[in-house]
């Protein structure tokens, strides 16, 4: 830290019960300054050769017949004038960071200018800031937090603006010439810990780009956005590294921001700082991750900070969408509400991110004609899928609210439905888990939740569980089969093999219209298997993989899965279709005979099977 020594004589100040300050002297005191409950019994002469003001105090008290002044309202107190006092004294006084803006406002109060005297306190104190403190990185950062308690005379001074002008200077030195001390503690890196094979064995630390970061976070939020605002407006740093600032003072200065929550029952204390980091993002997508976004909108819903903030930050949160983890959607929804997250914000963040695809086409078009579809900035598909299964993971959270509507996890699931995913398995976790939640839905709603999911991409795993899932409607428990008899024959290289026109029409009902006499009644979708026949048809999967494991098993793997779809299960079914007086057709009596047939003899009859509304 700078400092500078003023004056040579030994400091002779004494104080008399904790109210008096006095200077040590075989001279008498002939005046007595008061400044707030201090009084300093001093001598005129040493004081009035170098302060204005004390001049014009002193000829009024003489007017009075008085020996005393009041400078209560002097800028820093009593310390402050004991300092300026000392200097008129020509005892030793050591200014530095901490005391130098004190003084210098004292100083200027007391009017201690160089037309009262040469060497006055006021140039001496100038030419300590600007030789000394402004060309110190830390010192200058401490000198500009001491500012607050003496405005406005410390702005009138234009202290504060050249504190301010020289670190932001600093800040934007190029990082080879940054020779000194700083605050730096976010992570290791390896030159520093020695790892770098072609330091050969120095320790020549790089300078990372954000090294000056941490050190602002000591400022106030007030002097902070001055800073930045200056450093911004120079130019000569990346909005990368300004975002990395605003995401180091975010973390120091908002408790319980990391976890994505401010831990204080007082809202309005930080809603200042939510609103001026919100403000100094930089412009360009990318600069701060979608995570530091998403805290950030979750910090402004705390603070109340209004709808147009938070309709600007997930508009920012649309535009990098793919980089969010489910976790940081998890928004709570606002009080009076019945669901427990905020669904619709992200909804509107989809909409942002599908956005992008739709305002690259039309400019493609206006730019290039029709013929150029792609064009940098348009969504990739990677970054499609990404977006897709963080919904489909968002789905599956959100699903265990018991107050959330079916409306809101179709809708926000159909989004997203036209993005091609390699599986549905983490779809159809998100869709039981609805139904566990729910098991009061209609017919119709099972029906549409369960429509979201494509069975040919679950996987072995998943149909697994989906065969033994007594929350299934049928029709969905005889597609996973019917896709999985599918594909384990094309795995084991026979074809698929020719399956009963009755069990062909189940499995394609889904795929026609729902008022198809034949295939898609409501009463399919409401059908749920027992749990005995859910453990029979487990059972048969099984054996069916480990089947195909084996060489030469193909006849077997597809007889049994023949088998299986001919089994009680579906003859069930269409037998009551049949009771509703539904016409299935030749080929499909002819199936249905065959598989009562096959039922009558290798299985005894059971109870009729139980709907769940």
């Amino acid at each position: 830290m700078k400092f500078m020594k003023l004056g040579s004589k030994p400091d002779s100040f004494q104080t008399e019960e904790n109210s008096i300050r006095y200077v040590a002297t075989e001279l008498a005191t002939d005046i007595i300054v008061n400044v707030g409950d201090m009084k300093f019994y001093l001598h005129k002469f040493p004081l009035l050769s170098k302060s204005a003001r004390l001049q014009n105090l002193v000829t009024i008290a003489n007017g009075e017949n008085s020996d005393e002044v009041d400078i209560s309202d002097i800028p820093g107190g009593p310390s402050a004038f004991e300092i300026c006092a000392k200097f008129c004294y020509g005892m030793t006084v050591t200014l530095n960071a901490y005391n130098v803006v004190a003084a210098r406002c004292a100083a200027e109060y007391l009017g201690m200018h160089e037309t009262i005297e040469k060497g006055n306190l006021i140039y001496k104190i100038d030419v300590f800031l600007s030789s000394s403190i402004f060309r110190s990185w830390k010192d200058s950062i401490i000198v500009l937090q001491t500012t607050r308690s003496f405005l406005p005379l410390s702005e009138e001074l234009k202290v504060i603006s050249h504190c301010i002008h020289a670190v932001a200077t600093k800040a934007c030195v190029d990082v080879s010439k940054v020779n000194w001390s700083y605050s730096y503690n976010r992570r290791k890196l390896p030159e520093e810990n020695g790892n770098d094979p072609n330091l050969n064995g120095l320790r020549n630390r790089l300078v990372p780009s954000d090294w000056w970061v941490e050190d602002l976070c000591e400022l106030e939020i007030g002097l902070y956005k001055r800073v930045l605002v200056t450093i911004q407006t120079k130019g000569m740093l990346s909005d990368e590294v300004i975002g990395e600032g605003l995401k180091a003072y975010a973390y120091r200065r908002l408790p319980g921001f990391s976890k994505g929550m401010i831990q204080c029952g007082d809202a309005a204390k930080y809603r200042s700082t939510v609103d001026t980091i919100v403000w100094l993002l930089p412009t360009e997508r990318g600069s701060v991750s979608c995570s530091f976004l998403l805290k950030l909108l979750k910090a402004a819903i705390y603070v109340d900070l209004g709808d147009a903030i938070k309709g600007q930050l997930i508009s920012r949160i649309g535009q990098q969408l793919e980089e969010a983890s489910v976790n940081d959607l998890l928004i709570h929804a606002g009080e009076g509400e019945n669901m427990m997250y905020d669904v619709d914000a992200v909804k509107k963040m989809v909409e942002e991110f599908l956005m992008r695809d739709q305002i690259a086409v039309m400019e493609s078009e206006e730019d290039h004609g029709v013929q150029e579809m792609r064009k940098p900035g348009i969504l990739s598909d990677a970054s499609k899928l990404m977006v897709a299964k963080l919904i489909d993971g968002y789905l599956a959270e959100i699903a265990k609210d018991p107050n959330l509507p079916l409306l809101k996890f179709v809708e926000l699931a159909e989004m997203v439905s036209g993005v091609s995913r390699p599986a549905h398995d983490a779809l159809y976790r998100a869709v039981d888990m609805y139904l566990k939640e729910h098991p009061g839905i209609t017919k119709s709603e099972r029906k549409r939740i369960c429509k979201l999911m494509d069975c040919k991409k679950l996987s072995v795993d998943a149909c697994m569980h989906a065969v033994q899932n007594d929350r299934l409607p049928l029709r969905v428990v005889v597609q996973v089969l019917f896709f999985e008899q599918v594909r384990v024959a094309a795995s084991s290289g026979s074809s698929t093999p020719d399956l009963p026109k009755s069990i062909r029409d189940l499995n394609n009902g889904s795929q026609r219209s729902s008022r198809s006499a034949n295939t898609n009644t409501e009463g399919d979708w409401d059908v749920v298997a027992t749990a005995e026949e859910l453990k029979a048809l487990k059972e048969e999967v099984a054996s069916l993989r480990l089947a195909n494991g084996r060489n030469g098993a193909d006849k077997a793997v597809n007889n049994k899965m023949r088998g299986m779809l001919k089994s009680k299960i579906f003859t069930k079914l269409w037998s009551s279709k049949g009771e509703k007086g539904e016409n299935s057709g030749s080929d499909s009596s002819e199936s249905l005979a065959s598989a009562n047939m096959e039922e009558a003899k290798s299985t005894p009859s059971r109870n009729g099977r139980h709907s769940v509304s």
